[in-house]
C-alpha cells in the first residue's frame, strides 16, 4: 500500500499526514489572501490535494479541519484480514492454528506497541520489584502508553487502574482470573486503586438472559473477584445497572462519548449491522466511561487529569481504541493498556474458553476430582500417539493445552524450563505433563474457594458502594 503514496508519505502516521495537510491548507489560504503570484498558488494547491489522497489512502477516510484522524480508523476491521487469518473481536475469537492466535500479527492489525524485555525491565526499576510471570512469559505482551505512565510515575504523578467482567453465567472459570490477578499484583506494586465494571447491562443486551439474572450474575462474579483478595479500601467494584443511575458524574461522561462517537463509526469498530438493538450501539460508551476519573467524584474528588491504566485481554482493545479517539476531543487523557493473550479452551488454543460449555473450562467451582477427570479427558496434548515414538520424537509443548496452563498458573520459572524440555526431549509422558497441571490446578482453586466462602453479601456491599478510597493524590 505505501508504494502508491506520495514521497515520505508511506513513513508518516495518520496523524503525521493530518498536521501536514491542516499546515499546507494554512499555506494555501495565507498565499490566496496575500494575492502571491498563479504559480505559487497553483503549486500549493497541488501539493494539498496529494496530500488529500496519501491521507485518504492512509486511513480510509477523507480530510476535514478541525477533525483529527480516529484511532480506530488505523484499523476497524478487527476480524480476519484475509481467509485464514484470525478472527478476534470483544464476542469472538477463532484461528486455524494449533499454537493460538500470532500475536505479533494482532500487535500490527491493532497498532499497538509490544512489551518487549526493555519495558519488563523498566517496570521493574521504577517498582522496585520482580515482574509478574505473566510479564516475564509475554502473556501480558502488548501496550499502549505504558511508557508514559511510567514517565509521570517517577515524578510523582499517580494513575489508576480500572479492568472489568461481562457477567453472563454464576461461575466464572479460570481463564477470568487472569486480568484480576495481574490487577492485584498491579495495584499491590503501584498502591493505587482500583475500579472493576460489572458489565451487567451489555449481557443483558447481548445474551438471552433477563435482566434480573444478569445483575444477580454481577453480584455472584464480584464474590470471585473479592476473593483473588482485592483491599477494600483501594478497590470499588460496580454494577452498571447499579452505578449508572446512582453518578451522575458517570452519565455525563457517557453522554459525552456518546455525542463524538457516529454510527459509521461504531460500525466499522464493532460490526453492529441495522438488526442490532440500539442498546448495543450505545453501550461502547458506558464501557469508555470508567477509563476517566471525574467518572467517579467518590474517589477523585471531581478531578479529570488522573490517568488511567486498564489491563486486559487484547480482544477488548478497539473499546478503548475508540476511547482514546475521544479522550483528548472531550478534555482528558487518553487511557492506557496492557494486553493479554487469551485463555484457550481445554480442546486446544484454537478458541478461548468459554463459560457456556462445561468441558471446555476448568470451573472455579470444580472439585479437585472434576479438575482431575477435565484435564485427562479433554485438555489437548501435544504428545505423540504412542510412548515409544514420545520417547523418541518428543512432544510439542507449544500446542499442548497443560503446558500452556502452567504457563499461566506456574510461578517457578526454572521448573516450567524444565518441564518444556523434557516433554520436548520426550522424557516427559503427556500423561505426567497432565498430572503436573493437575497437582497445580487443584490446590489454587481449592483455596479460592475457601476464600470465597469468606465473602459475605455484607463484604460485597462494602466493596459496591460508592465511596471515598484510601488513597491521597
Amino acid at each position: 500500500m505505501t508504494d502508491c503514496l506520495g514521497d515520505g508519505a508511506g513513513d508518516m502516521t495518520p496523524m503525521d499526514l493530518y498536521e501536514k495537510l491542516t499546515l499546507q491548507g494554512e499555506t494555501v489560504r495565507t498565499l490566496k489572501t496575500e494575492k502571491a503570484a498563479k504559480a505559487d498558488i497553483d503549486a500549493a494547491l497541488q501539493l494539498l490535494l496529494k496530500l488529500k489522497v496519501d491521507y485518504k489512502q492512509v486511513t480510509g477516510q477523507d480530510y476535514k479541519a478541525g477533525c483529527p484522524p480516529s484511532e480506530c480508523s488505523v484499523s476497524q476491521d478487527n476480524g480476519p484480514a484475509a481467509d485464514g487469518e484470525d478472527m478476534v473481536d470483544p464476542w469472538n475469537v477463532s484461528t486455524t492454528s494449533a499454537k493460538g492466535v500470532d500475536y505479533d500479527k494482532l500487535i500490527v492489525r491493532f497498532g499497538s506497541s509490544k512489551i518487549d524485555q526493555e519495558l519488563v525491565d523498566r517496570i521493574e526499576r521504577v517498582s522496585g520489584q520482580k515482574a509478574h510471570r505473566f510479564l516475564r512469559r509475554g502473556i501480558f505482551f502488548s501496550h499502549r502508553d505504558m511508557h508514559q505512565v511510567l514517565d509521570a510515575y517517577e515524578k510523582n504523578k499517580s494513575f489508576y487502574l480500572y479492568t472489568g467482567r461481562g457477567p453472563s453465567s454464576e461461575a466464572m472459570h479460570v481463564g477470568h482470573l487472569i486480568p484480576f490477578i495481574f490487577t492485584k499484583w498491579l495495584q499491590d506494586t503501584f498502591d493505587i486503586p482500583l475500579v472493576i465494571q460489572l458489565t451487567d447491562d451489555e449481557k443483558y443486551l447481548w445474551k438471552d438472559l433477563s435482566l434480573e439474572d444478569c445483575h444477580r450474575y454481577a453480584v455472584e462474579n464480584a464474590k470471585d473477584i473479592i476473593a483473588c483478595g482485592f483491599d477494600v479500601n483501594k478497590t470499588f467494584i460496580f454494577s452498571d445497572l447499579d452505578y449508572m443511575g446512582a453518578s451522575p458524574d458517570f452519565y455525563r461522561n457517557v453522554v459525552k462519548i456518546q455525542k463524538h462517537v457516529t454510527f459509521n463509526q461504531v460500525k466499522g469498530i464493532f460490526g453492529f449491522g441495522d438488526s442490532d438493538c440500539i442498546g448495543k450501539i450505545a453501550f461502547p460508551a458506558i464501557q469508555a466511561a470508567p477509563s476517566f476519573s471525574n467518572s467517579f467524584p467518590q474517589i477523585f474528588k471531581g478531578r479529570k487529569d488522573i490517568q488511567c491504566l486498564i489491563p486486559c485481554a487484547i480482544d477488548q482493545d478497539p473499546y478503548f481504541r475508540m476511547t482514546r479517539d475521544v479522550a483528548p476531543r472531550i478534555g482528558y487523557p487518553k487511557p492506557a493498556l496492557l494486553h493479554s493473550t487469551f485463555f484457550p479452551a481445554l480442546q486446544g488454543a484454537q478458541t478461548k474458553m468459554s463459560a457456556s460449555d462445561a468441558n471446555s473450562s476448568i470451573f472455579l467451582t470444580d472439585t479437585p476430582k472434576q479438575i482431575k477427570n477435565k484435564v485427562n479427558k479433554h485438555a489437548f496434548s501435544g504428545g505423540k500417539d504412542t510412548v515409544e515414538e514420545h520417547r523418541k520424537y518428543g512432544g510439542n509443548p507449544d500446542v499442548d493445552v497443560s503446558f500452556m496452563y502452567l504457563t499461566f498458573f506456574l510461578e517457578d520459572d526454572e521448573q516450567l524450563e524444565k518441564i518444556r524440555q523434557d516433554y520436548a526431549s520426550g522424557a516427559l509422558l503427556t500423561g505426567e505433563l497432565k498430572k503436573s497441571l493437575i497437582e497445580t490446578l487443584q490446590p489454587m482453586i481449592t483455596s479460592h474457594q475457601e476464600r470465597r466462602k469468606q465473602v459475605t453479601d455484607e463484604t460485597v456491599k462494602q466493596f459496591m458502594t460508592p465511596r471515598p478510597l484510601d488513597f491521597n493524590f
